[in-house]
């Protein structure tokens, strides 16, 4: 497909320090497009864009939309009665979601799209380094800051796109994959998904787009994907087997600890093996798989570490803002915590604290001191029925000294009092990283 049909010749980002948004703009940066972008807030995204010729401006206000931009990209943070969105609908220049115009964009190339409720930016990563390091030159958006790139959009020369794949309210059904991996399946969004069923739907919708000569690469036995896959097209992968399909996947060696990354690494290398399997590469793939595997050093806000505080005391920095990501992450940390684990985490939506709540509950039993920042509202309002608060008294009830706390200056003063043989680690999907940064620079 022609470029100049695909890419407008400006392009207005509204919230264009989200991960997503911002790789997106990246990408039409390199083809000639001319972006500017507006957010609520400076971040290391922003520089990140700004470094590269990006303008970004803070606030949000109508007067940031040029008058002559051909697109307004908007991200789902962005609500229809934002004044940027107002404006340009009063010029009546057209509108696109994040996904929309991913989908654009991705017409015409051969999509590996990464699904799941845990583990997709990682997989992305890992997956991305493997084909780059293979030489297939994929172009990649993915939905961090990935370590080994510098950056969490990768450009490549050949038709291979490799994107992270959110489900919120069934975005990812504006791709057209050929390879589809889903990492796992839990009910998550419920703000927007009724229950698990309705998740279940829209997997299950994208799976069975997934044409007969592709390949859906997933945990086949697991028990809310398996249902999933009676009416596919395409070749189903188990990535938990063997290279033949029979006994367990093998471990590999990885940067990264935790079991959960070797499951992501497994759902990666299994992708990689199929798309290059069809490339015509030497027989040594799995070695240049394991090698890359090997070799891949993480993502910003996934398990990183970002140092130690002045007293000694290890910061470690993770996006989990799930029950089941929150229980595994800190599971991995209580191995290497020598004195006391101290967490400190930022509820993500009201409806997500709310709805998830038992698991939230209880999802902390390995730590030993839990601090609760106010609840991050992203998208939504206050209703008055679910709080920091009542989450610290419930976590408490479940045998962990939790307490809420009023602001992030509060939670930073409260972990001054760790030692040398504790760890620290701020959790969820809002700015929490900002009091670990804070932590290691003093």
């Amino acid at each position: 497909m022609d470029e100049q049909q695909i890419f407008p010749k400006k392009v207005h980002f509204v919230g264009i320090g989200g991960i997503g948004m911002s790789a997106l703009a990246q990408l039409m940066l390199e083809h000639g497009v001319v972006v500017t972008g507006s957010d609520r807030a400076f971040s290391p995204v922003t520089e990140l864009l700004e470094s590269k010729g990006v303008h970004v401006m803070c606030p949000q206000v109508e007067e940031n939309v040029p008058e002559d931009v051909e697109l307004l990209v908007y991200s789902d943070a962005v609500p229809e009665g934002n004044p940027e969105r107002m404006r340009a609908a009063e010029l009546s220049i057209p509108q696109q979601s994040y996904f929309e115009a991913l989908g654009k964009v991705s017409e015409g190339k051969r999509t590996i799209a990464v699904a799941g409720t845990h583990g997709k930016t990682t997989t992305t990563g890992m997956l991305t380094r493997v084909l780059k390091d293979a030489d297939l030159s994929p172009t990649a958006i993915i939905g961090s800051l990935v370590k080994d790139f510098g950056s969490n959009y990768v450009s490549g020369s050949s038709d291979w796109f490799v994107v992270e794949a959110c489900e919120y309210k069934r975005h990812f059904l504006n791709l057209s994959p050929e390879v589809l991996v889903v990492t796992n399946l839990e009910y998550d969004h419920t703000d927007y998904f009724r229950d698990l069923v309705d998740v279940q739907d829209a997997f299950r919708t994208l799976m069975e787009r997934v044409p007969a000569s592709g390949a859906i690469v997933t945990n086949a036995t697991h028990e809310n994907i398996a249902p999933l896959l009676s009416n596919v097209s395409a070749k189903i992968i188990d990535y938990t087997k063997g290279y033949d399909g029979s006994g367990p996947a093998p471990d590999f060696d990885l940067q990264l600890p935790g079991a959960f990354n070797q499951m992501n690494a497994r759902a990666a290398a299994a992708a990689a093996r199929f798309v290059l399997a069809q490339t015509e590469r030497p027989d040594d793939t799995d070695q240049k798989i394991a090698t890359a595997l090997a070799a891949f050093q993480g993502t910003w806000r996934r398990f990183e570490h970002k140092g130690k505080t002045a007293h000694g005391a290890d910061v470690y920095d993770d996006y989990a803002h799930h029950p089941t990501a929150v229980a595994g992450t800190l599971a991995e940390l209580r191995k290497r915590t020598k004195g006391k684990l101290f967490v400190a985490f930022h509820p993500h939506l009201y409806s997500r604290t709310r709805d998830l709540f038992d698991g939230f509950s209880s999802a902390f039993t390995d730590a030993d001191q839990v601090l609760l920042a106010p609840i991050y509202a992203a998208r939504e309002e206050d209703d008055g029925t679910m709080s920091s608060l009542i989450l610290a008294e419930h976590i408490a009830a479940n045998g962990t000294n939790a307490t809420a706390l009023d602001s992030f200056e509060a939670i930073e003063e409260a972990l001054s009092a760790a030692g040398p043989d504790d760890v620290i680690v701020t959790m969820g999907a809002g700015d929490i990283y900002k009091v670990a940064d804070k932590l290691v620079t003093k």
